[in-house]
């Protein structure tokens, strides 16, 4: 038996008394600013990681005007320890388009949306359901995950057929209180419908599901495995002159791109990237002061910072600060960390 068709109303009524306490959706109507920032925000990161660094996003840039006329060092550092930098990077630029084009405000037509860098059709729904009350929906990975178990969808909800089907069903379901009934899917599937071991005793669409019914809720959705991470070493340079430590600026382009780091030299090797830091720096790394690892999406640093004396500073971006000085500049993703612990150590030392 298919699913009722209550079943948008049976989630409403418990997304009114059970929706998540979030600060981006505390204005009502809902601000269409706060809801972009959010979205991007929120995608590849925790709600409860997601919401310190929404409430300060907001104090330093309380408005889209705001944003735009800030630079782009300001906007990667108000985002330090985020990941993912392309999405501030497309965020500013978003703003400065907005400026420019809508007053600096977030357009209200999908195609213009969508336009944007960085929107895509998930953000864009979300934006034009939930501030602008039209009737779009917002398909992530919790909506495609309900929909697959609630409907016992066994095609393979990363591949375009699955995501396609889904996507009509969506369409065909979609309530008048589309805005709320999105926000309803993602609770549901952020709190109850969850991956691995749903909790299916608290779910209001239990009677509905026939992943449910079947016995099939562990086994759906279907998913394509992801390939193994790539692991690589990372030798990191600790070099500090005067209470201040060296630091490199990353190309503009790539991977953590304009972003500041410790020097460093990448290898699947431990053996070769410390060798690669002694070539770049020319000098000797000698003791093992730090280590952690990084996990990315793709791939792992296995970080390992040396002292290094009687070095060389390389041509290129490379520059002195103090700790006061580099904690104005955006740090690539786990230098910051490095960062932390080069403070303390100029402390230890009484460099600083």
């Amino acid at each position: 038996m298919k699913p009722s068709e209550k079943w948008p109303e049976i989630l409403l009524a418990w997304f009114d008394t059970h929706k998540r306490d979030l600060p981006w959706r505390e204005a009502r109507p809902r601000n269409p600013y706060h809801v972009w920032i959010s979205e991007i925000m929120l995608q590849q990161t925790r709600t409860e990681a997601v919401k310190p660094y929404f409430h300060s996003w907001m104090e330093k840039f309380p408005t889209i005007h705001d944003l735009a006329g800030a630079s782009e060092t300001e906007v990667l550092h108000q985002w330090q320890g985020l990941g993912y930098y392309s999405r501030a990077r497309n965020i500013h630029k978003a703003a400065r388009v907005m400026e420019e084009k809508y007053g600096s405000a977030v357009p209200e037509n999908k195609e213009e949306i969508r336009a944007l860098p960085g929107i895509g059709d998930y953000t864009a729904g979300a934006i034009l359901s939930m501030a602008y009350g039209q009737k779009e929906g917002a398909i992530d990975g919790n909506v495609l995950r309900v929909y697959a178990r609630l409907y016992e969808i066994e095609e393979d909800i990363l591949k375009s057929r699955g995501k396609k089907t889904i996507a009509s069903l969506v369409e065909k379901t979609l309530p008048e209180r589309t805005g709320d009934f999105n926000e309803a899917l993602m609770d549901l599937g952020a709190d109850t419908c969850i991956p691995k071991a749903p909790r299916c005793g608290n779910c209001p669409l239990k009677g509905e599901c026939l992943a449910f019914e079947k016995g099939l809720q562990e086994k759906l959705p279907v998913r394509t495995k992801k390939k193994p991470q790539l692991v690589l070493e990372a030798a990191c340079g600790m070099i500090t002159k005067n209470g201040k430590v060296l630091l490199h600026k990353r190309p503009p382009t790539g991977m953590l791109a304009s972003m500041w780091e410790f020097p460093m030299v990448l290898s699947e090797n431990a053996e070769t990237s410390r060798f690669g830091l002694e070539s770049l720096l020319q000098g000797k790394a000698e003791e093992l002061v730090w280590k952690y690892k990084h996990i990315f999406t793709h791939r792992i640093w296995m970080m390992k910072a040396y002292t290094v004396k009687d070095c060389k500073v390389p041509r290129g971006d490379y520059h002195w600060f103090t700790p006061e000085e580099y904690k104005e500049i955006p740090l690539a993703g786990p230098h910051a960390k490095l960062a932390a612990f080069a403070e303390k150590l100029l402390r230890e030392e009484g460099d600083f």
